[in-house]
């Protein structure tokens, strides 16, 4: 080889290539400052992504994106990839999220941002990643989806399969480890979703609300009437399609305070298993608003509409536009919005709801929320009763009739005195020895019974001394008619006599 090139041949060779390659670059930058100049910057883009597009080889891959809001609702393909991708961590992850309440059976981990997740079905190898970008509005919080990955020839097989499949495996972990939340739109912490409560949404707490239908202090045949009343509605699904009407149920529950009201919502969200929405009205500032507000609620819950009487500065409001003839604004909540939302073409956007609405005060609600299909049952949350009383001695001191004779004059007491179910509860819980309790109870009884006895007395003595002070002002505007008369006919002879 030696022989072959010497070395001066082999230097001549390198710097012609060397030269050459200076006389390409050179032409090139020539090339590439004429078509910087004599080419429009608008050609220059077209025709580079021509070339890239004919150049760069195809990807096999489809990715999907999956968005966590499918317009103004929740998408559920999104919430099942959640629940589901939490049971396909692989080994190779670095970062997870992860809680556990009290009532929960097992933790609960979650993706962080941008972590993959690589998961089999039958031959098809999918990658899913997590992905959060921060909104272009001014503190609209992060925007969150999915990416799942695949061979483009395994489309079919995903869409018609295995979606159908993640659908299915995230409902079987959520009845699996099923825990009923409270939500509201002024919880200060979200257990699952922080964007949401800055988009003015709901936050949620784990319910851990002990009532059950066995503890509360109800008369017993009306328990039975609203267990059945739910057990119905449960079953009636293809009824409510058949005859046309949204499947959700209204329920009233009106009575004095300390009455169990939101003790029997949360006996019937343990009963049911459905989440608690707790919506204030005095929080929602316009229709459109209420709209957003219910749409983000979930299927299989209960929407909570605590003391509806003290929201009646938004009907009194509507009713002064009404009487000054001024139109309704928009920007604004009114009580045709509500009752369109409770019962009008928007109550249709979701399936298995029930409405609680509590008050204290039953005739200051509008008659047009009273009527059914608004407020399907009414159910009146009375004072204490005897059998709400044994059950409170049975739950609180693990007492009954057959051990104690105190009850008889209990019973007595409570038939012609009215006492809550809290009064008596609390009266209960002062002392552990139960015959302690239950003396302090009856001493309770006797003084509310013999306060109530003044209070009517009082009554009947203002009334007597108004009656008194009636039939007085009564004489007197008599007399002064009667002297009117008098002097009226004394000018008229004086006229004659003239």
């Amino acid at each position: 080889m030696a022989a072959m090139f010497s070395s001066s041949e082999i230097s001549k060779t390198a710097s012609s290539l060397l030269s050459a390659y200076a006389s390409f670059a050179g032409s090139m930058m020539l090339v590439r400052s004429m078509a910087n100049e004599l080419i429009p910057h608008q050609l220059r883009s077209y025709l580079y992504s021509a070339f890239r597009y004919f150049f760069t080889p195809l990807s096999p891959d489809l990715t999907l994106a999956i968005d966590e809001r499918c317009g103004m609702s929740k998408n559920q393909v999104y919430e099942a990839a959640e629940v589901y991708l939490s049971t396909r961590i692989s080994p190779k992850t670095e970062r997870l999220k992860l809680s556990k309440t009290r009532k929960q059976k097992h933790f609960t981990i979650g993706l962080e941002k941008g972590e993959l997740v690589v998961d089999g079905f039958e031959d098809v190898r999918l990658t899913w990643r997590f992905v959060c970008t921060e909104g272009q509005k001014p503190h609209g919080g992060e925007k969150k989806h999915f990416e799942l990955s695949f061979n483009k020839k395994h489309k079919d097989k995903v869409l018609d399969f295995y979606l159908p499949y993640v659908l299915h495996k995230a409902e079987e972990i959520k009845k699996q480890d099923k825990v009923i939340k409270l939500y509201s739109r002024q919880c200060p912490f979200s257990c699952e979703d922080d964007n949401e409560r800055r988009g003015g949404s709901w936050g949620s707490i784990i319910l851990e609300h002990p009532a059950t239908f066995d503890t509360l202090a109800m008369d017993p045949a009306l328990k039975k009437m609203i267990i059945d009343d739910l057990e119905m509605f449960l079953r009636r699904k293809a009824y409510y399609n058949k005859v046309g009407k949204a499947w959700k149920r209204g329920y009233l529950l009106y009575g004095p305070p300390g009455t169990g009201k939101s003790s029997l919502v949360a006996a019937m969200a343990n009963y049911l298993k459905f989440d608690i929405y707790d919506l204030g009205l005095t929080s929602v500032r316009s229709d459109a608003e209420l709209r957003r507000t219910l749409l983000s609620t979930t299927n299989r819950s209960i929407l909570l509409i605590e003391d509806i009487d003290c929201s009646s500065e938004v009907l009194e409001r509507q009713m002064r536009n009404k009487n000054k003839k001024l139109p309704d604004r928009t920007g604004q909540l009114t009580l045709s919005g509500i009752l369109n939302c409770i019962d009008g073409l928007w109550s249709s956007c979701g399936d298995e709801r029930i409405i609680v609405f509590t008050t204290n005060f039953k005739d200051r609600i509008d008659p047009a929320l009273l009527r059914p299909g608004r407020m399907d049952l009414h159910i009146n949350m009375s004072y204490c009763t005897t059998d709400g009383f044994r059950l409170l001695a049975s739950n609180y001191l693990g007492i009954s009739s057959k051990h104690n004779p105190s009850f008889a004059e209990i019973d007595s007491l409570l038939n012609s005195t009215k006492a809550t179910p809290a009064e008596v509860a609390e009266e209960l819980m002062k002392s552990d020895d139960p015959n302690i309790a239950l003396q302090g109870l009856v001493n309770f009884l006797k003084r509310k019974r013999d306060e109530a006895d003044d209070e009517t007395e009082n009554k009947a003595k203002g009334c007597g001394e108004v009656d008194s002070s009636v039939r007085r002002l009564n004489a007197i505007v008599s007399r002064v008619k009667r002297l009117k008369t008098n002097v009226d006919q004394r000018k008229i002879m004086m006229r004659k006599r003239k």
